[in-house]
Parts: structure tokens; C-alpha cells; sequence
């Protein structure tokens, strides 16, 4: 398989990090330290399309291939996971699942609002006894004339402060259904959570759903579908945004590293002349440049709708999440004082790594699946 970014992506990929240099990375610090994201922020990343980036030009999308798309996410990764993390949760878990799993009638009203910002979508699985094992989902829902009743808490919401709908699974007896929601729907409320470790300007909130009315056109998937349908769907999208995120903190992380040890003396000699850090910004590259390899593969596999293109995500996560934290532990290792400061970015790049390596899949669950995988299909690591 050709791995070979194609010349117009390159061109892309320079866009991409254009913008992020000019909007994104200057004001990633503070919005950090105010855990907040700036409206106008999400309006500017909505004008340049990168809202609808996945999402068909029938819809008003940009219609991107997974390729790009993946590009797009490690961009603005470099800049500030927490905008990364917008594209996460608005366009790969919100709207793309609602392009492969709604219906007509639903693309139609729900995506071209969402491309443009017009809404802000945001994901509601996690609840206080059910992260990684989703079969526990206690919320729950009714039926009553024609409508649903739903009442269910769900935790640490992505951008829950600043949504507009919320894709909401929740059981009935044995059967797990999603549904979409809108914020202003009586019952709905909105806790804002403070004080988390990374992503803190990503405007996490705890969302209470208390005896809520849902329509029935709300019903996203077939009834009684939402984990086996819609759930896998968006998990396996979210995976691969959280991914290339994650390759960008990797990769400004490196940056850091490179500039400070050119520039930074000690024993009389700038530490880049030090055989040890030569040894560490040696596995750095080493590891970043292997992350690359994986993640560039699964745009490829994604793109051509490869049989294997799931398992290969799993795989993708777990290495490029873990190289990431390590990546960044040694920065702020190499940066001393100053790394441990909130004055620099690397702190900030330590703390987002480790979330990367919880969210859309812990590290111990992308071990499980790819383990059975590979012992289902011994073949898997060289047969594709």
C-alpha cells in the first residue's frame, strides 16, 4: 500500500495549518486556563467548512474523503486538542452518524445546520456506571402515544455547554435506542464541569435528561439498534478523529522539543549537543514517524472502505495515544521548570495526551479488540 501523501493534500495539509497558526494556537493557552471555548472561534472553524468536512455537498458539507479529513484533525490537533476535540464530537460522532444512520427526512433537516455551526452537536453515551462497558447503560426511555419518554445522566459531554442537540442512547428492558434531542426540550439540563485534568477548554458539562418528551422522529436508527447500529458507528468515526488528533500533539510536542534543546544551554553546551537528548529526540522521531505510517493507513483503508479498516483504527489508536503520552512526558522532562509552567504549551500537551488515551476507547479496550481480532484472524497483520 502506497502510504504517500497525494500532492493536492500536501497543499491542504499547509491550509489547514495556517489557519491553526493564526486562530487557533494563539489563544490555546488561555482558553485553557479560562476553560473556555470562544464562540467565535467555532463560527470561524464553521466558515471554513471544516464543520461539514466529512459531510456530502448534498448537504452542504465540503465532502472530503477520510484522507483529508484525517489531515484536517491532526492540524488542528497541533494547535489545541480541545478544537480538535469540537471536530470530534460535532462532526464525527454527531453528524456523521446522522449521514450514515438517518433518515432522509433527518439528513435533510439536521446537516446542513450542523455544517454550518447553525447547531452544535454533541454525544451522550457515558454515565456513571457505564464508560468502557456501553452494554450497562441504565438510562432509560418509554413509549407513550406516539412519543418517547426519556430520563437519563449522562457524564463529561463534550462541548455539553455549548451544544444545540444531543445524540442520547438510552434502554428500554433489553433494547438500547438512540435518539436526537434538542437542548430547549423540557427537562434537559446542563451542568458545566470544571477542574478536569486535559481538554479543558473542550466546555465538558454533565447533561440531565428528566422526563423528557421526545418525538418520534427523533428515533436515530432502527428501535432497539443503538449500540449494535448507531453506537459502533460513531465510535469507530470518533476513533479515527481522536487519533489524528493525538498524532498532532505528537508532533508539537516533537517541535517543542527540537526548538528548546537548540536554543536552551546547560553544563556549556546547548542540550541538542547532549548525547542523551539526541537519544530521545531520536524515539521521538522514530515513533512519531511510525504513528504517521498507521494513521495515513487508516484514511487510505476508510477511504476505500477496506474490510479491515476498523480493526486497523483499533490499532492506530492504541499506538499513536500511547507514543503520544510518552512523547509528551518527555517534553516536559526536557523542558524542566519551564515544561511544568502554564506559561508553555507542553504542559498542556502532557495533560491532553493522557485523555487521548481514555476517550473513544481506552487503551485496555483497543488491547482487547485488536488481541481477539488477531487471534480470530491470525492472518490480519499481513493480509490486506
Amino acid at each position: 500500500m502506497n502510504f504517500q501523501i497525494p500532492e493536492q493534500l500536501e497543499k491542504a495539509k499547509g491550509e489547514f495549518r495556517e489557519f491553526v497558526e493564526k486562530e487557533i494556537c494563539p489563544d490555546a493557552d488561555a482558553n485553557d486556563r479560562n476553560e473556555k471555548f470562544p464562540i467565535a472561534l467555532i463560527r470561524k472553524i464553521a466558515a471554513k467548512g471544516f464543520l461539514g468536512a466529512s459531510i456530502s455537498r448534498e448537504y452542504g458539507g465540503s465532502g472530503w474523503d477520510q484522507l483529508k479529513c484525517g489531515i484536517l484533525m491532526e492540524e488542528i490537533g497541533r494547535g489545541g486538542s480541545s478544537a480538535s476535540s469540537l471536530l470530534t464530537s460535532h462532526l464525527s460522532l454527531v453528524s456523521q452518524t446522522i449521514q450514515r444512520c438517518g433518515t432522509n427526512g433527518q439528513k435533510q433537516y439536521w446537516l446542513p445546520q450542523l455544517v454550518i455551526g447553525k447547531r452544535v452537536g454533541a454525544f451522550c453515551l457515558t454515565e456513571s456506571d457505564a464508560g468502557s462497558d456501553t452494554q450497562n447503560i441504565s438510562g432509560s426511555y418509554v413509549e407513550d402515544n406516539g412519543a418517547f419518554i426519556l430520563n437519563c445522566s449522562k457524564k463529561w459531554v463534550t462541548f455539553g455547554q455549548a451544544a444545540d442537540v444531543f445524540l442520547v442512547f438510552a434502554r428500554n428492558k433489553k433494547e438500547v435506542s438512540a435518539f436526537l434531542i434538542d437542548k430547549q426540550f423540557p427537562g434537559v439540563v446542563v451542568t458545566p464541569l470544571k477542574g478536569m485534568l486535559g481538554l479543558k477548554a473542550a466546555m465538558l458539562a454533565n447533561i440531565d435528561f428528566k422526563e423528557v418528551r421526545v418525538p418520534k422522529d427523533r428515533l436515530l436508527g432502527a428501535k432497539g439498534f443503538g449500540l449494535l447500529q448507531v453506537m459502533n458507528t460513531a465510535l469507530d468515526n470518533g476513533r479515527y478523529s481522536v487519533t489524528l488528533g493525538s498524532l498532532g500533539i505528537a508532533k508539537a510536542a516533537l517541535k517543542a522539543s527540537i526548538e528548546f534543546a537548540k536554543t536552551r544551554k546547560q553544563f556549556n553546551s546547548y542540550l541538542k549537543d547532549h548525547q542523551l537528548t539526541k537519544r530521545k529526540i531520536t524515539e521521538m522521531v522514530t515513533k512519531v514517524q511510525a504513528a504517521s505510517l498507521l494513521c495515513y493507513q487508516v484514511g487510505t483503508l476508510r477511504d476505500s472502505q477496506h474490510s479491515t479498516s476498523i480493526i486497523q483504527g483499533c490499532v492506530a489508536k492504541y499506538y499513536t495515544t500511547t507514543i503520544t503520552s510518552e512523547i509528551t512526558k518527555e517534553t516536559v522532562q526536557l523542558h524542566g521548570a519551564y515544561g511544568c509552567s502554564e506559561d508553555s504549551p507542553v504542559q498542556r500537551y502532557f495533560r491532553d495526551a493522557k485523555i487521548m488515551e481514555i476517550i473513544e476507547g481506552t487503551s485496555e479496550i483497543q488491547q482487547i479488540l485488536i488481541a481477539d481480532e488477531v487471534f480470530t484472524n491470525p492472518q490480519l497483520m499481513t493480509d490486506y
